[in-house]
């Protein structure tokens, strides 16, 4: 067997299959093992060292015992070690096993009375190989009804709504503590009433000194009318909160100032509901109208669109 499977091949495979098994049953995070525990890689050392010892152990002992060989079993050696993968012992009494095969020469004993334009039949047994198949397929069948049929086992489409339902809370979880990556490229507007409550908190502990807790204006614009002194939406609103206003008399940045990427987003997107409430003795408009690019292009396209059609 040692021809078919020389010391260049069995020493990667038995190495690899112990450092699968480490890195499999050792858990290490987002690293692996080895490198992660130094004593992993202590460990993996000496076990392709002790690999390489007992190959040279074995090749130094099978040496000694070649020269106590005499003539006549050192060429059977040798016989023994030229054979093909199919002709060793090993083999034969494999396929023996497995298919239970007649010999040729008894042909004749298996031969049925049938017989149809010269052709013959031969009563051989079913392999063993496919008979074992076939009582594991009945066995495996049994167990299958029993667990989905009788017991009501989850089948597939019940493990995925059960995985994305976990999913879902595992997400949750790891959002309390997962780094705020919000920023005015990717951030939306918020609309749920938990949300934008959590937003009027933020604005009235840190806005109403400069613009009223009505959000009408003071110190600071009136942020109810549709005038923006620097751009409206969302993104405006996040990127003029997070780096603050006008240099020397606008607002400063709040990023610098306590407030978080999903706080401000919160208030942000709280101002914007207050567009159009008309706060009394709200303060004169100041900057210009600013209209969303987005549904004055899909406006723009519409318009386009009937006079095509006229």
């Amino acid at each position: 067997m040692k021809k078919y499977f020389p010391v260049y091949v069995r020493i990667p495979v038995i190495f690899f299959a112990f450092f699968g098994a480490i890195e499999y049953f050792i858990d290490s995070g987002d690293r692996p093992a080895f490198i992660k525990y130094p004593v992993i890689t202590l460990i993996l050392l000496l076990f392709i060292f002790l690999q390489i010892a007992i190959e040279l152990i074995w090749k130094a002992t099978n040496t000694i015992l070649d020269t106590l060989l005499t003539e006549e079993q050192r060429k059977q050696k040798e016989i023994d070690e030229n054979l093909s993968f199919t002709e060793t012992d090993f083999y034969k009494n494999l396929m023996q096993r497995l298919t239970k095969s007649e010999p040729i020469e008894n042909e004749s004993q298996l031969l049925l009375a049938h017989d149809y334009d010269g052709i013959k039949e031969l009563d051989n047994n079913l392999p063993p190989w496919w008979v074992y198949l076939f009582y594991g397929c009945i066995v495996f069948a049994a167990i299958y009804l029993v667990r989905f049929e009788i017991m009501g086992g989850d089948d597939q489409e019940t493990e995925l709504r059960k995985e994305m339902a976990q999913a879902k809370i595992d997400v949750a979880e790891y959002m309390k503590t997962a780094p705020d990556m919000t920023d005015e490229k990717t951030v939306t507007l918020l609309t749920k009433p938990e949300e934008l409550a959590e937003g009027k908190t933020i604005f009235t502990t840190n806005c109403i000194a400069c613009h009223r807790a009505d959000a009408g204006g003071n110190i600071g614009p009136n942020l109810t009318d549709d005038h923006w002194i620097l751009g409206g939406g969302i993104k405006n609103l996040f990127h003029t909160i997070t780096n603050g206003g006008r240099d020397g008399k606008g607002m400063i940045a709040w990023s610098k100032n306590g407030l978080k990427p999903k706080e401000i987003q919160k208030v942000a997107s709280y101002v914007l509901s207050l567009q159009g409430s008309n706060p009394k003795d709200g303060k004169v408009a100041e900057g210009e109208v600013w209209v969303d690019p987005s549904i004055a292009t899909k406006a723009i396209t519409k318009v386009d669109s009937l006079q095509v059609k006229k």
